[in-house]
Formats: C-alpha cells, sequence, structure tokens
C-alpha cells in the first residue's frame, strides 16, 4: 500500500450477508393449521398433505425439497380451481425463493399471492404478502419499494389490530433504516418492536428486537449501550434456544471487539459464531463467519487463512446457490488479493462479483464492489479510472438512499484526490464524508474523515491544522474506545509534532501509540503477530528519529531494538519455558544490551533503515533517507553513526533495495526456489556494488570495529540488509569484510540473548549428515509440470568427506528419506545436510530441504514442518541452496533458519544463493577440519572462507553461508 507512513482511512467495502448482519423479522411462514380445509375432497386432502409436507421441510431447512411439494401442491389447487389453497401456494413458494436467494422469482410468486389475497378481502393474507415482498425488495438493495410494502403491512396490521404484524412490519422497517444509515428511525421502530413483543410475550422477536437495537448504537458508536442490547439479546437467546439470534449476536460482539483493538477475543468469538452456524446447518450464517473471521486475519496480515476463509465462503455460497452470499465472498476475496498487490487476480474477483450483483441485481453489492474496483485502480496508477468508480458507487448509494456507503465512496474519493496532489477537492469531498457521519452520529467515521483532514493539511505543511484534526479523531477514538483509531491517530500526531520540531510531545505520543500497537498482538499466533507488526513497524522508525534529534541515541537503540523481531523472541521464550504461558519477555534496556554484548563477546552492529516522504517527479513519494548504525562493544561503549542513503535515489536512481539485489547478481548469484528469481545477465560488475555497499554499511563505523580478526562481529541487519553477504564487502582498498573481521549475524540483539539459554539446554549426543539424496520431483514454476530436481554429486563427495570428521555414516541417496530424517533429527548433535534448498520468499514457511521421497511424502521438508520440531542440536548446517532466505518481514526472515531456532537450535549456517557445488564441498570439508581444532563455529567458518577464497576467488563461490546466533 501506498500510504503506510500516515494511518489515512481507505475505505473498503465489504457487504455482510443480510440474513446474518442483523436480525429480520422474516416472513411468516403458513402452518398447518392455516392450510388444511374441513373437505372430504381427495384431490385437495393430496395438496393439503403435500402443503403441511412442505412446511415440515422448509422449517428443517430441506428447500429444494419443499419447493417440490408446494409446486405439487400448486399444480392440483390450480387444477381443482381452489383460489386460497392456490394463494397460500403462492406465498410458500415465494418464502422457498426468498430463503433460496432468488429474489426476483420470489416476488414474482409474492405478487400472485397478493392478487388472489385481495380478491377475496382477505386482509391478513394480504398483509403478509406485502411484508413477503417488502423484504424481497430490500435484500435487493431497492429500499425506496421495500419501506414502501412494509408500510402498507404495517398500515392494514394495525387497522386489523394483528399485533405480530405489526411487529414484524416495525422490525423489518427498523432493520431497512439501519441498512441505510438512518439509525435514528431505526431505533424509533425497532423501540416500538421491543413494546409489542414483550406484551405479548414473544420472546423470539424481543431477542431479535434487542439485537437489532444493539447494531444501531453500535453503529452510532455508542459501545456502551449498544453491548448493554446485544447482551441482553444473547441471554434471552439462550434462554430460549434460539440458536440463529445467539450465533449472530456472538458474530457481532466478535467484529465489535476487533474494531476496539482485541483481536484475540474478537477471533473467539466469531469462531464459536461459525460453530454454532455449522451445529444449526445454517449456511450464510456459516459464510458470513468465514468472512468476518477472513477479514480479521487479513486485518491482522494473515493472508494465507484469510484467503482460505474466503474461499471457504464462496463454497457454501455456491453450494446453496445464494448470489448475494457469492457475491460478498467474491468482494472478500477481491480484497484480500488487493492486500496482497495481486491486484490481477483481486480484478477478476470483484469483476465476477459485479456481474452477479448486477444480474440479480443487488445495488448495494454493485455500489460496494465499484468502490473496492476504485481501490484498485488507484494503487495499479489509475487515478482517473479510480476516481469513476469511486463516483458510480456514490451514485448508487445516492439512489438507493445508503448513508454508509455514500460516505464510504465520498471518503475513497477525497483519498484519490489527494494521491494526485489535489488538496482541495481530497478536503471537500472529505467534509462531504464527515457531514454524514455527523447526521447519523456515526462518531467512528466522524473521527476517521477528521484523521484524513488532518493527513490532507500535514501533507501541504499545515501541520497546526494537521495536529488540531488528529486531536479530534484521538478525542473521538478515546470516546468510543476505538484503540485502533487510537493509535494511529497518536502515530499521525507524533509525526506531525516531529515535523514541527516539538520532539518533547511527538516522543510521547508516538510512545503511546506504540503501547497501543503491542496491546493489540496479544493473543495471537506466531504468523499474525509478524504480519501485523509489520503494519505497525512505522510508528517505530518515527520515534527513533525523534529519539536521534534530541541526541537520545542510547533511547533510539532501545526503541530499534523493541522494533524487530518481537514475534520471533516471544516465540523461543515460549518454547524455552516449554509453552507455559509465563510474561511475555520485555524489550532490553541499554544497560540489558550491553550485558548482552559482553556474554557474546562480540561487536554488535546494529542497523535501522529509516524514509520519508519526499517530493520526486513532482509526486509525494515515501523513500529512504537515512541508515541509522549502533555498534556495541563487548566492553559496554556504545557508538551512534548515521549514513545517507539519499544519494542513491537522487544521483544513483536506484534504492538500497535494488542495490542489494544487483550486488547480489554482479557475482552470479541465482535464485532457485519455489518463487523464482530471475537472473540480470547485464547486471554490473561485483566489485562496485561490493564497494558501494561497503561504503554505506561499514565505513561509517570502520574506526570502531575490533582490529582483530579474531574477534567477532555480529550484525542485526534490517529489510533488504538480510540478503547482504557481509564477508564479501569490499573496502576501497578492495580486501573484503571477512579477511578483517569474523563475522555472524542475528535478527535482533535479544535473540543472541535467547540463542544462549538454547545453547544451554543442548542435549543431542548423535552427528546426522545427508547428501545428495534421490531427488524429488517438483515445478520449476508455478503452473509448469513437476521435474525431478538434479543430481547434487558435490554434496555426496562432501557428505562422505565430513561424516568421518563428524564420527558417523552419511545418508546417501536412496538412505536419505524423509521419514528416516525426521526420526534422526531429534537425536543429532549436528546436523549438515548437503542438498537442494527450495526457496519461498512470499510466505516464507513453504521453502524446504529436498530429501528423498518415503512413499507417503513428496520429498520435501518444509520450513512449516520444522517450526513444530524439538531438536536437540548445537548446529545445523544447511548446505544448500537460499537456505538463509524466504519472507523479509519486520520480524527478519521467515523461511528455514527461523524455523530452525525456533525449534531449539541455538546455532544456524544458511546460505543467501545458490551455491556451486565443488566449492560448496571444498568449503564445508574445510569448515569441519577448522572446528575440530576450535570450537569457534564463526571463526572455523572465516578461515574456510579464506581457503576456499584463494582456489575460487569470486565471492559467489565462498561468501554465500552466514552464520546466525551462537559462535560457540
Amino acid at each position: 500500500m501506498k500510504r503506510d507512513k500516515l494511518c489515512c482511512i481507505v475505505i473498503f467495502t465489504l457487504l455482510a450477508t443480510l440474513s446474518t448482519s442483523f436480525v429480520l423479522n422474516l416472513p411468516i411462514v403458513f402452518t398447518a393449521s392455516q392450510v388444511l380445509a374441513q373437505t372430504t375432497d381427495e384431490r385437495k386432502a393430496e395438496a393439503q398433505r403435500l402443503s403441511q409436507q412442505g412446511i415440515q421441510q422448509l422449517n428443517t431447512g430441506q428447500f429444494q425439497a419443499a419447493l417440490q411439494s408446494f409446486q405439487q401442491a400448486l399444480i392440483i389447487y390450480q387444477e381443482i380451481k381452489d383460489r386460497k389453497g392456490e394463494g397460500q401456494s403462492l406465498g410458500n413458494l415465494g418464502l422457498i425463493y426468498f430463503f433460496l436467494g432468488e429474489y426476483t422469482k420470489a416476488i414474482d410468486y409474492h405478487q400472485q399471492d397478493l392478487v388472489i389475497a385481495r380478491e377475496f378481502n382477505d386482509r391478513l393474507g394480504e398483509g403478509q404478502a406485502l411484508g413477503n415482498l417488502g423484504l424481497a425488495y430490500y435484500v435487493l438493495g431497492n429500499y425506496g419499494k421495500a419501506i414502501e410494502y412494509e408500510q402498507q403491512h404495517l398500515t392494514i396490521a394495525r387497522q386489523i389490530n394483528h399485533r405480530q404484524g405489526e411487529s414484524n412490519a416495525l422490525g423489518n422497517l427498523g432493520s431497512i433504516y439501519l441498512a441505510q444509515g438512518d439509525y435514528a428511525k431505526a431505533v424509533e421502530y425497532l423501540q416500538q418492536v421491543l413494546l409489542i413483543a414483550r406484551e405479548l410475550q414473544d420472546s423470539l422477536s424481543e431477542g431479535k428486537a434487542l439485537a437489532n437495537l444493539g447494531l444501531a448504537y453500535i453503529y452510532q458508536s455508542d459501545f456502551t449501550q449498544g453491548l448493554d442490547f446485544l447482551e441482553k439479546s444473547l441471554i434471552l437467546a439462550r434462554k430460549i434456544q434460539d440458536r440463529q439470534t445467539e450465533g449472530m449476536v456472538i458474530r457481532q460482539l466478535g467484529n465489535i471487539y476487533i474494531n476496539q483493538g482485541d483481536y484475540s477475543k474478537g477471533i473467539d468469538y466469531l469462531q464459536k459464531s461459525l460453530k454454532i452456524a455449522q451445529e444449526i446447518q445454517e449456511p450464510n450464517g456459516e459464510a458470513s463467519a468465514f468472512t468476518d473471521l477472513g477479514g480479521v486475519f487479513l486485518r491482522t496480515g494473515d493472508y494465507d487463512r484469510a484467503i482460505d476463509y474466503f474461499q471457504q465462503s464462496l463454497t457454501i455460497a455456491r453450494q446453496i446457490k445464494n448470489p448475494h452470499t457469492e457475491v460478498n465472498s467474491l468482494m472478500s476475496l477481491g480484497l484480500g488479493y488487493f492486500t496482497l498487490g495481486d491486484y490481477a487476480r483481486a480484478n477478476d474477483y470483484l469483476q465476477s462479483g459485479l456481474q452477479i450483483a448486477h444480474n440479480i441485481p443487488s445495488l448495494p453489492g454493485e455500489a460496494g464492489i465499484l468502490n473496492n474496483l476504485g481501490l484498485i485502480s488507484d494503487e495499479i496508477g489509475q487515478p482517473t479510472q479510480a476516481i469513476e468508480y469511486h463516483q458510480q458507487s456514490l451514485i448508487i448509494a445516492r439512489k438507493i438512499k445508503d448513508l454508509n456507503t455514500e460516505g464510504k465512496a465520498l471518503g475513497n474519493l477525497g483519498l484519490a484526490y489527494f494521491e494526485l496532489g489535489d488538496y482541495g477537492k481530497a478536503i471537500d469531498y472529505q467534509q462531504q464524508w464527515l457531514a454524514i457521519a455527523r447526521r447519523v452520529r456515526d462518531r467512528e467515521s466522524e473521527g476517521k474523515t477528521l484523521g484524513n483532514l488532518g493527513n490532507i493539511y500535514a501533507a501541504q505543511q499545515n501541520y497546526t491544522k494537521g495536529i488540531e484534526y488528529q486531536q479530534q479523531w484521538l478525542a473521538i477514538a478515546r470516546e468510543i474506545k476505538d484503540t485502533t483509531s487510537e493509535s494511529a491517530a497518536l502515530n499521525n500526531l507524533g509525526n506531525f509534532f516531529y515535523k514541527s520540531g516539538n520532539f518533547v510531545v511527538a516522543e510521547k505520543s508516538l510512545l503511546e501509540s506504540i503501547g497501543l500497537k503491542e496491546s493489540f498482538r496479544g493473543g495471537l499466533d506466531d504468523s499474525a503477530k509478524v504480519s501485523i507488526f509489520d503494519i505497525q513497524s512505522h510508528t517505530y522508525q518515527t520515534l527513533q528519529q525523534v529519539l536521534i534529534a534530541q541526541n537520545k541515541t542510547d533511547a533510539a537503540l532501545e526503541i530499534a531494538e523493541r522494533g524487530r523481531a518481537r514475534a520471533f523472541v516471544e516465540l523461543i521464550s515460549s518454547r524455552l519455558n516449554n509453552n507455559n504461558g509465563e510474561t511475555k519477555p520485555k524489550s532490553p534496556t541499554i544497560d540489558q544490551i550491553k550485558e548482552i554484548a559482553k556474554l557474546q563477546n562480540s561487536t554488535l552492529v546494529q542497523y535501522s533503515i529509516i524514509g520519508d516522504d519526499f517530493q520526486v517527479a513532482g509526486k509525494k513519494q515515501f523513500k529512504e533517507s537515512e541508515l541509522y548504525i549502533w555498534v556495541v562493544k563487548p566492553t559496554g561503549e556504545v557508538t551512534f553513526r548515521k549514513a545517507n542513503l539519499k544519494p542513491l535515489w537522487q544521483k544513483d536512481k536506484t534504492n538500497l533495495d535494488e542495490l542489494v539485489i544487483t550486488s547480489r547478481e554482479s557475482i552470479g548469484t541465482r535464485g532457485r526456489g519455489i518463487f523464482d528469481i530471475s537472473y540480470n545477465p547485464n547486471a554490473p560488475k561485483a566489485e562496485n556494488n561490493l564497494k558501494r555497499l561497503h561504503e554505506l554499511l561499514i565505513k561509517p563505523i570502520a574506526d570502531v570495529l575490533p582490529t582483530k580478526a579474531s574477534d567477532k562481529v555480529i550484525f542485526i541487519p534490517q529489510g533488504s540488509l538480510f540478503l547482504v553477504p557481509f564477508p564479501a564487502l569490499q573496502d576501497e582498498n578492495g580486501q573484503y569484510l571477512i579477511e578483517k573481521h569474523t563475522i555472524l549475524t542475528s535478527p535482533s540483539i535479544q535473540v543472541l540473548q535467547l540463542t544462549r539459554q538454547q545453547r544451554n539446554l543442548v542435549s543431542g549426543k548423535d552427528a546426522l549428515v545427508v547428501g545428495n539424496p534421490t531427488m524429488p520431483k517438483f515445478p520449476p514454476k508455478i503452473g509448469e509440470p513437476p521435474r525431478q530436481l538434479p543430481a547434487l554429486p558435490g554434496a555426496e563427495k562432501e557428505a562422505k568427506a565430513i561424516a568421518p570428521l563428524l564420527k558417523t555414516q552419511p545418508l546417501i541417496g536412496k538412505q536419505a528419506t524423509k521419514s528416516a530424517v525426521l526420526q534422526l533429527l531429534p537425536k543429532a548433535r549436528i546436523i549438515h545436510l548437503a542438498t537442494h534448498g527450495l526457496l519461498d520468499d512470499i510466505q516464507g514457511l513453504n521453502s524446504a530441504i529436498a530429501l528423498t521421497p518415503s512413499g507417503k511424502d513428496n520429498g520435501l521438508l518444509t520450513a512449516n514442518e520444522i517450526f513444530d520440531l524439538k531438536l536437540n542440536a548445537e548446529l545445523v548446517v544447511l548446505s544448500a541452496c537460499d537456505t538463509g532466505r524466504g519472507r523479509i518481514t519486520g520480524d527478519g526472515v521467515i523461511g528455514l533458519s527461523r524455523s530452525l531456532i525456533s525449534a531449539g537450535v541455538p546455532s544456524v549456517m544458511v546460505s543467501l544463493w545458490s551455491v556451486p557445488d565443488a566449492p560448496t564441498a571444498s568449503l564445508m570439508t574445510e569448515f569441519y577440519q577448522n572446528l575440530q581444532k576450535n570450537p569457534d563455529k564463526a571463526q572455523a567458518l572465516r578461515q574456510a572462507m579464506l581457503i576456499t577464497m584463494k582456489q575460487h576467488p569470486n565471492p559467489r563461490d565462498w561468501a554465500a553461508f552466514t552464520l546466525i546466533g551462537e559462535a560457540e
């Protein structure tokens, strides 16, 4: 996303499945007593029997069977010219088609039923037919006609003093006004329903009215009153065993907790709602729960699970042939792939949904999808098309008087013009959204549009006005307990105070924002923690800038450390404590950081990449500006330095990420894996790139690095720096860094503290050496047929040379099955796997080591599988391609190395590219020979690199491997 710096509110549209978004007073199903009449005619008796059968089938959810029963009854009534029976059958068929989502057919049958009811002056039947027509038009998004029919139903019910019919009509009118965003009118009608339900002692209607009143107040951001009504509805639903209302209320409570930032509690409620829907076999409720859960996981960055849940929702929608639920599921999938950056697939899903919505027709569905299509167009650099989509969405929203969607469309139009730099129009559209939010008393939306206005003014460097609007957003967020918005507003305030020179207040605001953000991560699983942290990481960066501006360099280091690898730290700590739920480890203080350097007897070098907004080609763009570097010596001395990154894109027309990639390509490296990275044969020559990286990363701190080559330096990279071949960096004289220093890496300083604890728990006894398995088949690229991976004779030679040094027999070829290796892994003290590595740099956990397939498996040992193991080794060496790579996140690299350390291994040696066969065999043999003489793994690796360098001078052949974690 472009707007990852300031918390602008992009208004996505996700339609809830109407039958479960709030409780409807559904059409009245004719009971058997209404259908049966006193007659001896056999044909009529058969029709009555079929009608009764259909009612039983309808009430148990057997819609297709009920459809057949009612159709047969209708034929008989028409043949014997029984108009009343015909009308009743037509009404019941209308109900069936309503439940099946075929609303146009439902309308046709209810219209025929209405004609017959009026023919007999059947006022009760006329009212019911009118109410059913109102509901059908409501779900089609034709709110005007829906209100018209429900008002007619209400008039008749009052004329004939049919209190239940009056209650149903009032309830449905309340639901319609709720959908339109006219919350005051919705509350007015729903309060009347509540009075009648209590008068009639109709607990079912009372529970639904309480639920809908709760939602009406929630939508106005009156969470106290809203939650009170929902809790009362839940108590009543459980008392009368109304599982459908119970499931709906629990689902809504889950969404409320999510919006307040309590993801753990929210997910728990949504999963309970899903379980209820599955137990009562209510497919629409099940689909809605899957959609909502998918939305939460999308929000927290657990994209795999989000897409999976959206797909399950779509499957259900197609099984029950409900086009409205299908539209919602397609819209959700579109949003999911939009978030992943797969705009082509997102567009495909949204266009499919748009076509269905148009065919139903569903005007709310069309408006929502057009809104999201506009977001895609904006993201791919087509702002004019984006504005056109949002305008179309706005026209439909106004046509159906849907204030919610109208507000979203206006807000997104404002953001589109903001991106174009047309601040006048951006402000105008946000002001229109603000007016709607205030009109319907939607405090949450009011706050968000105030936040957007603040960002627009700040973009014009009017920080005073920007701060004023953000403070208004903050006040509203705190009033309605919207902690997600509270954190975002505090982040923006911190940014604006920083830019206006008020560093003290900026620091306070950003620390408060970080405190809230960290509370959001509680209770989430590791994957979700990693992803949500990526969304939150910018606040940590801005706070570092604020602290450096005040010359608080030690405090800035504490924040830099607090802002990385937190999920990893919590994971390792939890496993060290046997997952017993002990308090999560706090981020280290400066004194604790110094102590870690002392215990490691190493110089720690921590990098932090800082970015900001710049005008590039007349447009505001987020660019890297500086590199912060801290050097912590084992003596406790801390030095802070900076490197200027702006010349990279101002003069060299590149950036740090691109420099790292071209430096790797220039030495002839290639990525081989699940998601291939193409090799650029025209890349610049190695020397210039490696020197340029040295100039940025090493030169600013060269004078404070240790002078003895045997003294260890542990680099803590960030972002693309995880891919830097530190040993191969060259100074101005052409000398490689490995010639001057003994090098290790770590995802964070605190991880080193934990790998030291892991080292003390090592209990493995044996060595496991694998070389050149009988390779499995694997597709070279997605969509291509699997091919057997090529054999690695050098890896076999390597394993045979290393095994005697470790006093073991290697597993070669057919012996190296996945099942055999899995049995031996937990027993081993040293593990060496010389084979192919397969890279997944999208999700990370699909990165894999190739082993021999053993019948029931595919031969691939994935990072995801390793993650769940309990290993007792002190060292794992993955002598394979790209084993140090994966998905780069704010938490480090998600891949094989992270999984191994999580599984208990304190020292892991992995590669940063596709390693050549013969030089790697030589380097590994040298490594183990050196390890026999000196137990320091980092020094053993350094000596192996220096020796291999003499025979194979290209860094591609000797610089790929990095040691992560403990040296000894």
